[in-house]
């Protein structure tokens, strides 16, 4: 098969955290979107990103936490408590490895 037979365009996807804490804390999941597929810029900043600069990682993941129209919703003036940022994270981590 050819790689050019499995590209596609970026589609917009539900992303929910579910697990027990989150429910306890928000009594209901937390939902948002992401784009099933990144631009190759994004994914290796990404996997290259020092852990030391949380800067950088931070200004990475406003572009992968979205909502429901592809709009960023983290900003300079709208951040998530940090125990969410982390889980959405992880969730957007867990996206791009499949």
């Amino acid at each position: 098969m050819k790689l050019s037979e499995i590209t596609a365009e970026p589609k917009l996807v539900e992303v929910v955290i579910d697990d027990v804490d989150t429910i306890k804390e928000f009594g209901e999941p937390l939902t948002f979107h992401t784009w099933d597929r990144q631009p190759m810029d994004v994914f290796l900043r990404l996997a290259n990103v020092d852990q030391k600069n949380t800067g950088e990682l931070i200004n990475i993941v406003k572009t992968l936490i979205l909502d429901e129209k592809g709009k960023a919703i983290l900003n300079d003036k709208n951040m998530l408590p940090i125990n969410i940022l982390m889980k959405a994270v992880t969730k957007v981590t867990e996206q791009l490895g499949k």
